[in-house]
């Protein structure tokens, strides 16, 4: 799973149906007192974010775009625009508009789960 919510939210999703990586955003905590500072820690799984968080767990792993014959990603936001160019299989699910129009253009899949 590669999310922007945080972790502490979809750490529990993750487990919950067998999902053993998740890439989400780690919230920061203020040392002094234990409490999430806001913001987050390291590079939010966010829009660019989301590759560069991939392809350090992938190099952890020893590995790298070019390791996979194919790869998928699915999302209902453009903000996922930017990881949905790396993959070979990039489908839209219930996009929101703008995804919608590029998924059109580009030639994506589009699916709906309602």
């Amino acid at each position: 799973i590669v999310t922007a919510t945080n972790t502490f939210v979809t750490g529990p999703i993750a487990r919950e149906l067998g999902i053993p990586h998740l890439i989400g955003t780690v919230p920061a905590v203020n040392l002094k007192n234990g409490a999430f500072s806001g913001g987050p820690r390291g590079t939010p799984a966010f829009r660019d974010g989301k590759i560069e968080r991939v392809e350090a767990w992938l190099e952890s792993l020893g590995l790298w775009w070019g390791s996979f014959e194919e790869s998928f990603f699915y999302s209902d936001s453009h903000n996922d625009l930017p990881l949905m160019g790396k993959v070979t299989t990039p489908i839209a699910v219930d996009p929101d508009d703008t995804l919608r129009r590029h998924c059109g253009e580009a030639g994506w899949p589009v699916i709906s789960l309602r």
